[in-house]
């Protein structure tokens, strides 16, 4: 998923980070805005990471996303 899709869905995908990231409230994830260096940010400060460890779970998690999109497009072509 690029930065693109992300923010175009991040009201779908809001709920999927909070769930990720329990720590961060509706306003810090409101306030990502689905900005990939905003939501790392946020990361950071919640879960004292380094920058290059919360950019590294962002990165997980969106292909994570990306994954289950591939596998649920699969799983309907075939039923």
């Amino acid at each position: 998923m690029d930065t693109e899709q992300l923010k175009g869905n991040w009201k779908q995908l809001k709920g999927r980070a909070r769930q990720q990231w329990g720590k961060l409230t509706d306003d810090q994830l409101d306030q990502a805005q689905g900005r990939v260096e905003e939501l790392v940010g946020q990361i950071q400060a919640a879960y004292g990471k380094t920058r290059e460890q919360a950019r590294d779970e962002v990165n997980k998690w969106l292909k994570e996303l990306d994954a289950g999109k591939r596998d649920a497009r699969a799983n309907a072509t075939t039923h």
